[in-house]
Formats: C-alpha cells, sequence, structure tokens
C-alpha cells in the first residue's frame, strides 16, 4: 500500500497540474504563442517527433561522451592522486577553478580552439569539464576514506603502494566513485545542453537548437516539446545510472 501511495501521490499532482493548465488556457483563451496548452504540446510532440528523437540522440550522444572522458581522466588523476599524495595536492586546486568557473565564460574560447565548424567538438569539451569535478572528487574522498586500521596492517605485511591502492584504497572507493557518477550523469547533460546554447551555430542539432530555433520563431509548442524530451531524456538516464548504482553497491557489500 506504500508502494501505491508513493507511486500515486505524484502521478496525481502531475495530472492536477496538467488537467488546471489545460483548463486555464481554454478559459482564459492564452493565445498559443504566450502558453501553449499541454494539448497543444502533446500534438507537437506526435508531429514532430521524428525530429525530436534525432535531436536527443544528438545531445545524449554528446553527453554521454563526455561522461566517458571525464570518468577515465578523473579516475586516472585520483588514482594517481592516491599513489602519490603530491599529485593530488597539484592538481586540487586546478580542478577546483575548472569547476568554479562557469562554462559559458570559457565556452567562446573551446568554440574558438576547437574550430567554429565543429560545434559538436566544442560541446563535448564543455560538458566534460563540467561531468569532470564530481567524478574526481568522489574518487579522491573515496581514496582517502580507507580504514586507518587496516593501512597500518598493510604497512606492517610491507606492502607497496600500488598493493595498497589496488587492494584496500580503490575498493574502498567504490561507493564515492559510483556517487560521483551519478551526479556526473546529470551534469553532462546540463553541460551539452548549456554548451549548445552558448554554440548556438546550429551545428550540432540537438535539443538545444531546437528551443533556440522554435523561440526565435515564436512556436512556443515546439519549445516546450523539446523541454519535455529533454526531461524524459535526462529522467530515464538518470534512473538506470540509479538502478547501476544499486547493483553495483549490492556488489560492492557482497564482496
Amino acid at each position: 500500500m506504500n508502494r501505491l501511495a508513493a507511486f500515486l501521490a505524484p502521478l496525481t499532482l502531475v495530472t492536477a497540474i496538467l488537467l488546471g493548465w489545460e483548463l486555464a488556457c481554454r478559459w482564459m483563451s492564452v493565445p498559443v504563442y504566450l502558453l501553449p496548452s499541454p494539448s497543444a504540446i502533446a500534438a507537437s510532440i506526435a508531429v514532430d517527433w521524428s525530429p525530436l528523437a534525432a535531436a536527443a540522440w544528438t545531445t545524449l550522444s554528446m553527453a554521454l561522451t563526455a561522461l566517458v572522458i571525464a570518468s577515465v581522466c578523473a579516475c586516472l588523476l585520483a588514482l594517481l592522486g592516491g599513489l602519490n599524495p603530491l599529485i593530488e595536492q597539484a592538481v586540487q586546486p586546478i580542478a577546483v577553478t575548472v569547476q568554479v568557473t562557469p562554462v559559458v565564460a570559457i565556452a567562446p574560447l573551446v568554440m574558438i580552439w576547437t574550430g567554429l565548424e565543429h560545434p559538436g567538438r566544442a560541446i563535448t569539451i564543455l560538458a566534460t569539464i563540467v561531468a569532470f569535478f564530481p567524478i574526481y572528487s568522489g574518487a579522491a574522498a573515496g581514496l582517502r576514506a580507507a580504514d586507518p586500521d587496516l593501512e597500518r596492517l598493510f604497512d606492517l605485511y610491507g606492502a607497496s603502494r600500488w598493493q595498497k591502492l589496488i587492494r584496500l584504497r580503490l575498493p574502498s572507493a567504490v561507493p564515492f566513485m559510483v556517487e560521483g557518477h551519478k551526479v556526473a550523469t546529470a551534469l553532462a547533460v546540463i553541460g551539452a545542453v548549456v554548451a549548445e546554447f552558448v554554440a548556438g551555430s546550429g551545428g550540432a542539432q540537438g535539443l538545444a537548437w531546437r528551443i533556440i530555433e522554435s523561440a526565435n520563431r515564436l512556436q512556443t509548442a515546439r519549445v516546450f516539446a523539446a523541454l519535455v524530451v529533454l526531461a524524459v531524456m535526462a529522467t530515464l538516464l538518470y534512473a538506470l545510472v540509479t538502478v547501476a548504482e544499486r547493483r553495483i553497491l549490492a556488489w560492492w557489500s557482497g564482496r
């Protein structure tokens, strides 16, 4: 019963909001270009489903590519920092500085360096920058979270730095790394969308470009349709990562 209530509560709220929205648009005769009704948005999604799906795949592919690159770079740097604390002390300030710098501030430079004719490269790089820090921060914190008593035991048996890293500190860091990837997944999508807004050239035909193009033409229903597809895509991706997180942590607990 609790599970059913937990499922029905948000569903009921969303249904009530959509119904109130629909009725308000009809009764107040709100212009479609100002605020389309949910039925108009649904019709726009049905009509433009094919280009919306292609745009969603473009955005998703760039976000996933950025996530993979960020994961590899962040984990490698964290592991190197685990072997040598000086490397961690050198990387940490740079990583923090890049993270707190707004991506829109460095986007023009990245666009110039990658070439204006290749906006997809710039978008992937910018999304990678956004997704990098959560993974690196989680991995670095996890590597430092090993049990001190076990560290002393490894020292007692003469374990090398590499053995301590692989057999003790890395297994201890698994929950932190999983959480870092979970946060970075959402940030990679956000970074890709924001970077595509900044690029604004139409070279990368993602969902952000669909929003910009439709907004410039006052086709507000199409703007909302792209937003709905983006929200659904990001939610499904986050749900998949959450399921993977549970599986990995269940395996880790068993180990």
